[in-house]
């Protein structure tokens, strides 16, 4: 047995770690229960079995064929997307959506039916996936698709790895000029200021976000950051110098001494950076990609992601509400993205985006102190019929994850019988 963890580092349980091999079988003993693991950049406990089995899906990272005129790609399932990125960029192509960090598979894209910062021009990155390929615990291999045992397809982007094990997908990549945005950040104070830049940017901007400043508690002040891509002959690189957290500090270093000085801080420094500039890819939409190991600046007891969605028009009250809770709190984060969803029907039954406004923060583990405030947001995000983000989650209420995903249902009828993860444990009892 092999202790594993999750990005947010909130434990290492035993795991029976199999190499997934290229065999149209998986290994699975009387009564073990399996599930596929890619990079393990979930933050909770979608991608961990403990006591049980964790196929692993880096050995199959192989791209298997591109067409150079159509952008189609078919590659296995454990590719990392910046080996696609990296690849196929330089050619002219780039994958349509990507989250904050390439860092991640092909395999747990899907699964968790990830977004990026436009999901009201591109939607999620389902949206882009023309096949896939299901292998069963029973020895069953699924060919799905849009248009090919629909269903199968919906049941398994974002399925949370449930359906069966991803072994390889057929991805539409877009044609691009160049690797460059034309990008420009913008200070706003208050949620009046960030829905009017948010709604004022959608007809021209392709990718929209904003960093907030969860614990002023004078006005709701961020930086709106939008780009477009630009065909240009030359603009900046993408090299920039990584740094590593170098060992895992006994105190989490996000706690309330830090958490005024360094968002009061970075505020300032981008209001700097006000206006229009050009950025080369990576560091726009991987900002974290360079601080190697930046998980471990939490401390011994890790960390929380709580991301919701809510509807755009309770969007501006539960947010605020959530925001004034967390004030309260004294807890807070240096890494809070506010950012809207377009008007789009998901891909996937379980799929986390639907039309609103999404708040993701991260908070350190402070045990009950955490917990009695996640419990306040909850009640805000229930109140406003939201939902929370299950890549992000562990600790959600079963009842909040019910109501969130009125699909859920449908979706059990498509569960392997021989996966399970902690997260379906915890919400769906197996």
């Amino acid at each position: 047995m092999t202790c594993v963890g999750s990005w947010g580092r909130l434990s290492e349980l035993p795991h029976l770690v199999q190499p997934l091999s290229h065999k149209a079988r998986l290994t699975l003993e009387s009564g073990q229960k399996g599930l596929a693991y890619g990079n393990g950049r979930s933050y909770g406990d979608v991608c961990l079995n403990p006591d049980g089995v964790l196929w692993t899906t880096s050995g199959r990272d192989h791209l298997i064929a591109f067409d150079d005129e159509t952008g189609v790609l078919e590659c296995e399932a454990g590719i990392l997307l910046r080996d696609i990125q990296r690849t196929f960029v330089p050619r002219g192509w780039m994958l349509p959506v990507t989250p904050g960090t390439q860092l991640i598979s092909v395999g747990g894209a899907i699964a968790n039916d990830v977004h990026g910062k436009n999901h009201h021009v591109m939607g999620s990155f389902g949206d882009h996936v023309l096949a896939l390929q299901l292998l069963r615990t029973d020895g069953e291999v699924i060919e799905c698709g849009p248009f090919e045992r629909s269903d199968w397809f919906a049941a398994t982007v974002g399925g949370m790895g449930l359906t069966g094990v991803i072994t390889q997908a057929r991805l539409q990549l877009r044609r691009i000029g160049g690797p460059w945005l034309e990008t420009e950040n913008t200070p706003y104070a208050g949620l009046n200021e960030f829905f009017e830049l948010a709604d004022g940017s959608e007809a021209s901007w392709e990718h929209t976000v904003s960093w907030i400043d969860c614990v002023s508690r004078t006005s709701a002040r961020g930086i709106f950051m939008r780009g477009n891509h630009v065909d240009i002959a030359q603009g900046p690189g993408s090299k920039s110098s990584s740094v590593t957290v170098p060992f895992v500090p006994p105190i989490s270093l996000v706690n309330r001494l830090s958490l005024k000085p360094f968002n009061l801080a970075y505020y300032q420094l981008q209001a700097l950076k006000r206006g229009k500039s050009v950025a080369h890819y990576e560091p726009f939409f991987y900002p974290l990609d360079n601080v190697l190991e930046w998980n471990r600046i939490y401390g011994p007891r890790g960390f929380y992601q709580y991301q919701s969605v809510v509807a755009r028009a309770a969007g501006q009250d539960a947010v605020d509400a959530m925001l004034k809770e967390i004030a309260r709190s004294g807890d807070g984060s240096f890494l809070a993205v506010l950012k809207t969803f377009g008007n789009r029907v998901p891909v996937g039954m379980m799929s986390f985006p639907q039309p609103g406004v999404t708040l993701a923060l991260d908070f350190p583990n402070r045990g009950a102190h955490s917990h009695s405030l996640f419990l306040r947001l909850d009640a805000i995000v229930s109140e406003a019929g939201g939902r929370i983000y299950m890549a992000k989650d562990a600790r959600m209420p079963r009842k909040l994850f019910e109501s969130g995903y009125s699909r859920l249902n449908e979706f059990l009828n498509y569960r392997d019988p021989g996966i399970s993860s902690s997260m379906s444990r915890r919400l769906m009892g197996y």
